[in-house]
């Protein structure tokens, strides 16, 4: 396989299936990002700005958060179950078919 399909669903409710190339080294947010959809990602992908809050709407098992990615959260808004950072969903083999839906931005 040398590349996946992902889908982001962005705030609108309009999804975007998206094909995305392996052994790129990239991740979710940069994904969304070059396919110019509104995700900031503004500390570059260090899970730090929650700006790539994401849900997962797909049945991939891929919570398993590191420290950092859960402190983040901890301070983010809207957050459920699925959410993820986009930064830290790496792009592998094992995700092809997820689908994302980018979260609500606070307006506060």
């Amino acid at each position: 396989m040398e590349e996946i399909t992902v889908t982001i669903i962005d705030r609108e409710g309009e999804p975007h299936e998206i094909e995305v190339p392996l052994g790129v080294d990239l991740n979710m947010m940069e994904v969304a990002k070059a396919s110019e959809l509104p995700v900031e990602g503004t500390c570059g992908g260090m899970a730090l700005c929650a700006s790539c809050h994401c849900y997962v709407e797909s049945d991939h098992d891929i919570f398993n958060r590191s420290d950092d990615e859960e402190d983040m959260l901890d301070q983010a808004f809207f957050v459920e179950d699925n959410s993820r950072l986009g930064c830290q969903i790496k792009i592998r083999e094992d995700i092809n078919g997820l689908v994302v839906r980018l979260a609500p931005v606070n307006t506060d």
